[in-house]
Order: C-alpha cells, then structure tokens, then sequence
C-alpha cells in the first residue's frame, strides 16, 4: 500500500508535526486552559464524543467488513491535528482554541484512545483479528516526546520554534498530499473494488464532525470564531497519526485493507475543509 520511502516519510511527517505542534505552545498556554477551560473541555468533549460514535455508527450503519471498520474507529478515536489549526486560521476563527484543542485532545489520547476502541473497536474483532491496545497506547506516548521538544524549542529558542511551527504545520498538508496521491498511482485498481459504503464513511465522518461539532458548540452558545474553531477540530482527525499506528500496530498482511480508508478519508476531508473555509470567509 505504501512504500518503504513512503512510510519513512510518514514517520518523519508524525515526528515534524507533533515539534511543529509543541513548538506553538508554551507553559502559559496550559495555564490559561486551566483558567479559562469551558472552550477546551467542549471541543475536548465534541473530538471524543461525537467522532468515535459517528465512526462506528458509519462502520455498523454501512455493514463495512470488520478490518474497514476498525480502521474508521481508529480515525475517529484520533486527536485532532495541526491542519485544523491552519483552516480555522484561514477561516477567520478562534486559533488559539484551536491550538489548546489539539494540544489538549493530544495528551488525553493517550489514555483515552485506548478505552474509546475497547468500546467502540471490540465488537468487530474477530480470532483473526484483534486491536493491538498496548501497541497503540506505546506509539501515541511515543508522539509526546518530539511534543515536548518543540516546547523546549520554544522556551529557548523563539525564532527557531516559529519556524518549526510553521514548517510543522504545512509539511502536515503537503506531506498528506503526497501520500494521497502516491496511494492512488500505485494502488489505482482499488479503486474499482472502493465500494460506495466506503465512499460513505470517508466523506461522512468529516463532514458529520463539522456539523455536530458546531451545534454543540451553537448550544453552548460559544461565540462564532470559537464554533468555528470547535467545527474543525472536531471533523479533521490526525490523519498521519492514524496511518502510523495502523503500519505500527497491525500486522503487515492488514495493511493494504486498512489503510485505504484512512486515506479516502484524509482526502475527502481536505476537500470538504477547504469548502467550508471558502464559505465562513464569504460570509465574515
């Protein structure tokens, strides 16, 4: 599915972008989460409340085959990532919500994304198949130290970690991208064998996020800017870290299968993010 080259380029991709993530955040910032915590707790609850059940719902509503399944819960039991802070600041919202979201859902996913797909992942496994908890838990405590080494960076070298966060930030887009489009060179033919449920559930889990993740927001009566904010972090998955821990966690024979889906996710989410970008700038 990917390539030697390819998947060497996702890890670095993982390492650059959880630096380039800790390099936007200071010791100040958490404090102001813990004086001012009401925006981050909502996204916080709409990223692991309302994704993982709208994945599985997908899987169970799609009748997806048990390893597509489990890979879309994957997906939607990741933290948010960086590029949700570049389309809320290109859509004109609340950026530093966004940035204390995904730092915040980042942390948490240690504990808690396990426990979301023992809930969520376990009615789909199987005596040949089985989610590798321990596996993931190991990889996403992994990602927390290049997260603490930006925030080093950060203390101590200011000008340095604004470079960093910047490249950090688009190499998360570009690097993507590429990905997206090496799979479907190499692997053109699964496109004819994509199924529409599948094609269902890569469009439905982002575009489902952004809508609920803004009405509860609405109902919070969070302000625009911070709706907007919570919208995104909410729809737009750690794309990168859910490939990575798949290629980490499952055994090689999976990859293929499930692998696919996480990337006709990452595809159509960028699509749909740019839209509603174009969107929430047209109207102000």
């Amino acid at each position: 599915m990917l390539s030697g080259l390819e998947q060497a380029l996702l890890a670095l991709l993982l390492v650059v972008l959880m630096m380039g993530m800790g390099a936007s955040l200071t010791v100040a910032d958490f404090r102001a989460v813990l004086k001012t915590p009401r925006g981050p707790l909502i996204g916080l609850a709409s990223q692991y409340g309302w994704m993982p059940l709208i994945a599985f719902a997908l899987a169970r509503a799609l009748g997806l085959p048990n390893d597509q399944a489990i890979s879309l819960i994957i997906v939607g039991c990741t933290p948010g990532g960086t590029t949700s802070n570049l389309f809320t600041y290109y859509a004109r919202a609340d950026v530093a919500l966004s940035i204390s979201m995904t730092a915040l859902s980042t942390i948490v996913a240690v504990v808690v994304m396990p426990l979301l797909l023992l809930v969520y992942a376990s009615s789909f496994t199987d005596a040949a198949l089985k989610v590798p908890y321990g596996n993931i838990t190991t990889t996403l405590a992994v990602m927390l130290v290049p997260l603490a080494l930006g925030m080093v960076i950060r203390a101590r070298w200011a000008r340095a970690a604004a470079v960093l966060e910047k490249v950090g930030s688009l190499s998360g887009i570009g690097v993507l991208a590429l990905l997206i489009v090496t799979g479907l060179y190499h692997n053109g033919a699964l496109l004819a064998q994509t199924t529409p449920a599948m094609y269902a559930a890569a469009i439905g889990l982002g575009a489902i996020g952004f809508g609920l993740g803004y009405l509860l927001a609405a109902l919070l009566r969070v302000p625009q800017a911070g709706r907007r904010a919570i919208a995104f972090e909410t729809g737009i998955q750690n794309s990168p870290l859910a490939l990575g821990i798949i290629l980490a966690s499952f055994p090689a024979a999976l990859h293929e299968r499930m692998l696919w889906l996480p990337l006709l996710y990452a595809l159509f989410v960028l699509l749909s993010a740019s839209l509603l970008t174009l969107w929430w700038r047209f109207r102000g």
